[in-house]
């Protein structure tokens, strides 16, 4: 079985940078095609998770989606394929994404996060194309915040939204939310939110034990 991924190769990152100050890698070391597709952002925070990011997804900036502006966007497609002999003659064919949009507010509510929830399933009803090769997808909201309330805490720790297509047939997609502070080093994230290991730059990335998104986006942050 092979897996292909959308954009590119591994990265290296130690892992261990407080946010924003950590070394980033010499742009020259990167190809020219990555080096012109990745955005600058007015941000340090949101730079250093995009060099998380940029050689597994596809990175955009100051973006709006019916209405709601984010300043920072990431694009994830995977093929997942078996083959028989040769390239040539794959079979079962499963498609997964993954749309990430993250943007900073001040002090988050579960109001806020409960509209997004609902902008999420937009999204996915949109650019979600229910066929028998798609397998999964995941729409991921992140909320860079000054602090994280407990209501918001409690209400994203363990939430977790699947919608089954054509009963499972044709895939599924899955709603997740990440909310951090950067400054006091805290995190919460929905069950199934495996790119959160992006947004946490004081902390190493773990050895991924768990979820397809997980394992081929760590292998490309470490």
């Amino acid at each position: 079985m092979s897996e292909n991924a959308t954009p590119g190769e591994g990265a290296e990152t130690d892992g261990t940078a407080q946010p924003g100050e950590g070394p980033r890698r010499d742009p020259e070391e990167l190809p020219a095609e990555i080096r012109e597709a990745v955005p600058e952002y007015d941000d340090e925070y949101l730079d250093r998770v995009s060099d998380r990011l940029m050689y597994s997804y596809d990175l955009d900036r100051d973006v709006v989606v019916d209405g709601e502006r984010f300043e920072l966007s990431a694009e994830m497609r995977v093929r997942n394929q078996k083959q028989f002999l040769h390239p040539a003659l794959s079979y079962a064919d499963h498609d997964m994404m993954e749309f990430l949009f993250a943007r900073r507010v001040s002090t988050p509510s579960v109001a806020e996060l409960e509209r997004l929830v609902e902008f999420a399933h937009g999204v996915a009803d949109e650019r979600v194309e229910g066929d028998e090769e798609h397998y999964g997808t995941d729409v991921t909201v992140a909320l860079v915040a000054d602090r994280i309330p407990e209501a918001v805490a409690d209400f994203v720790d363990g939430f977790r939204d699947r919608t089954l297509l054509k009963f499972g047939y044709y895939g599924h997609y899955e709603v997740n939310l990440i909310v951090v502070a950067p400054d006091e080093e805290s995190l919460v994230a929905s069950e199934t939110a495996d790119v959160a290991g992006a947004f946490r730059l004081w902390e190493p990335v773990a050895e991924p034990d768990e979820g397809f998104f997980s394992r081929l986006a760590k292998r490309f942050w470490r």
